[in-house]
């Protein structure tokens, strides 16, 4: 008995009085979607009484997709003309199989036709509801770039090709009621969200010559998102400044304001910075997430023996930890877990910073501002008055800030900060370049500190597999398979729950240096760089960038080539 008749049976034995009618929709009907319309139509059964008559006749399970939450991504699994021809959804691909919600399980030739699509070795099936596919594939598919592209461009703003010096500006009302139409907020709306949803820490909205680019910075990397027509680009830029507290009529200066959006039940803080550009104004959207301060410096990936030293360093009584590295290390990151962890009732800790990224409670915060003459080396001087425990700089920039810094920290205060250099040894170097006298250095200085950021394999697609010698020695990473007789790495796939990158997420990647007697009796005799690192290698524990990075390597963190390009000089 096929699946059809069983189905018809299971009806007459339900609806009696139906059994004539049943024969003659038997008789009407060849393919199974004019079968099911007929027998909804004359409400003999309901389409989920059908779907799970098939689950349990054919073994398919079924999936009540208004419970079910669609990861971002699987767009990327079935084109979108494919899904809306033969009614499927991608739920999830795990190698060579693709899974597919389907209503109409028994015509095999569609899924034929997909395996040649998409060029999986198989499809399974679960059964859902039509309407709820149709609305999932609505919602799924529905990208960002038809957003902007379903703008009126006969209606939006169309800015003058450009604005010289003592121009005005005569329409800026009309601006301001375009900048708040309904598709040019639900558009910044979109973008933001998109932005969260993906773990981004920066947006970039970027003017060119025929259109307005939206770019995401994701686990440190940058990719295109999708673009606006340049007809909406002056009321996209005015809505931005809009929300973030800007001057509307200034397009010719840098400006910096902030703005906060809620996301899944918690604040998110965004700090925006526009730049004049030749095609109009270019504007950086940094995501500031309170969560990641919370976490704890073991959560950001620092090894046992890193974080142990860090710790000691942190329970000093007075003195200086430098945190060294380049722009977007997380560097301030590490400040901030650092300041929460010490964060208590008893403990006056004041942070000077350019600009303020994170507002802390309990804590009292300055922002820098040399055009009033408020800068660093100001700001700590006024606040050396205000008897703190704790000061956080948000970078020493110059001979008079480290002056006062060490000064500080001679006197009692613990000082955070940070430096732009490449490794935790040549923070010394760049502070005595600044007319720091040797000695005040070996006084003041605690802890030494480089970090950089590396990508996190994803857990769900990551790859095993042995490293070859050959393939070791020219990455520089032999000495240390023999060390640790390891050869067992891993790669990135990609997967889409790292939206087929092969990463998701960041850890941290640190050398720290732990200063003692005899690496201050060095810095006072300034001897080189070299034979700190060296002494600290053999009697203070001291692993360097890469040797910490081999080491996630291993433990399967992250790969080689992630390590090796966040570490070269």
């Amino acid at each position: 008995m096929t699946v059809k008749q069983k189905i018809l049976q299971y009806i007459e034995n339900n609806k009696k009085s139906a059994s004539k009618l049943l024969s003659e929709i038997d008789k009407k009907t060849k393919g199974y979607d004019d079968f099911k319309k007929l027998l909804i139509e004359n409400g003999l059964a309901n389409e989920e009484e059908l779907l799970l008559i098939f689950s349990k006749e054919l073994k398919i399970p079924f999936l009540d997709l208004r419970k079910y939450k669609l990861p971002y991504g699987n767009q990327a699994f079935l084109p979108k003309e494919a899904a809306v021809k033969y009614k499927v959804l991608p739920l999830c691909k795990i190698g060579n199989a693709l899974t597919l919600a389907t209503s109409n399980p028994l015509d095999i030739i569609i899924y034929d036709d997909i395996k040649i699509i998409t060029g999986v070795e198989k499809v399974d099936l679960v059964l859902s509801r039509q309407n709820d596919i149709a609305k999932a594939i609505n919602d799924l598919y529905k990208t960002n770039q038809e957003i902007a592209e379903s703008f009126d461009k006969d209606t939006y703003f169309e800015p003058e090709a450009s604005y010289g010096e003592g121009e005005k500006r005569d329409d800026l009302e009309t601006l301001v009621k375009e900048s708040k139409h309904p598709p040019i907020v639900r558009a910044i709306d979109v973008i933001i969200y998109n932005a969260l949803k993906k773990r981004a820490s920066d947006i970039h909205i970027e003017p060119y010559e025929d259109k307005l680019v939206v770019r995401y910075r994701i686990d440190g990397v940058l990719s295109d998102e999708f673009s606006f027509p340049k007809a909406n680009q002056q009321a996209v830029i005015a809505r931005l400044k809009i929300i973030s507290s800007l001057d509307i009529t200034e397009s010719r200066l840098p400006q910096d304001g902030r703005f906060r959006a809620k996301f899944e039940s918690r604040e998110i803080d965004f700090r925006v910075s526009s730049l004049p550009t030749n095609f109009g104004e270019k504007f950086v959207l940094r995501v500031l997430d309170k969560e990641s301060l919370s976490i704890g410096l073991k959560k950001l990936g620092f090894s046992s023996k890193p974080l142990e030293l860090f710790d000691q360093a942190v329970k000093a009584p007075f003195g200086i930890i430098l945190v060294t590295g380049p722009t977007g290390s997380g560097k301030s990151t590490t400040l901030y877990s650092i300041i929460n962890q010490i964060n208590t009732p008893e403990k006056n800790i004041v942070t000077i910073e350019d600009p303020v990224e994170y507002h802390l409670e309990g804590i009292t915060q300055i922002q820098v501002n040399a055009d009033i003459g408020l800068t660093f080396s100001a700001g700590l001087r006024s606040v050396l008055r205000q008897s703190p425990d704790v000061i956080m700089v948000g970078e020493i920039r110059d001979s008079e800030t480290a002056d006062i810094a060490i000064k500080a920290s001679l006197t009692g205060e613990t000082i955070l900060s940070t430096l732009h250099t490449n490794s935790a040894v040549g923070a010394i170097t760049r502070l005595r370049d600044m007319g720091t006298e040797p000695f005040l250095l070996a006084s003041s200085l605690v802890a030494l500190t480089a970090q950089r950021l590396a990508r996190k394999l994803c857990p769900r697609c990551k790859e095993k597999y042995i490293l070859q010698e050959a393939e070791s020695k020219r990455l520089g990473i032999d000495e240390f398979c023999r060390q640790h007789k390891t050869r067992e790495f891993y790669s990135p796939k990609g997967c889409q729950y790292c939206n087929n990158s092969g990463y998701r997420g960041r850890i941290a990647v640190l050398e720290i240096i732990l200063l003692d007697d005899k690496i201050k009796e060095m810095i006072i005799e300034k001897v080189p760089e070299e034979t700190i690192t060296q002494y600290s290698r053999q009697y203070r524990e001291y692993k360097s960038l890469k040797e910490d990075g081999f080491l996630k390597c291993a433990e399967g963190v992250t790969s080689l080539e992630e390590v090796i390009r966040v570490t070269s000089e």
